[in-house]
């Protein structure tokens, strides 16, 4: 879907060029918006797999707990970077 999506977007180059900024503004807006769904999912999925890891094994709870928090933070910026990008690209574009 991803490859599709990609040939899709290559295409439209020369309409962009042609419509001016209308086809920049609906890329950015694909790249924040499935920049955030993917956030939201990764982030859900992180938490829902620490309650149940914490639940099968309540005396390791805090390591659990902080390895999860690491991962978050960490997908929570690559999330921030590639709204910045979308904002970049939309600015230079």
């Amino acid at each position: 879907m991803t490859t599709m999506l990609a040939a899709m977007l290559m295409q439209g180059e020369p309409a962009a060029a042609a419509a001016g900024s209308g086809m920049a503004v609906v890329g950015v807006g694909l790249g924040i918006g499935l920049a955030l769904l993917g956030a939201g999912l990764g982030l859900g999925w992180i938490g829902s797999q620490t309650a149940q890891a914490i639940a099968r094994q309540p005396a390791a709870a805090n390591d659990i707990r902080g390895t999860s928090l690491l991962i978050a933070f960490l997908m929570e910026g690559a999330t921030i970077i590639a709204i910045i990008m979308s904002l970049v690209a939309k600015i230079v574009g």
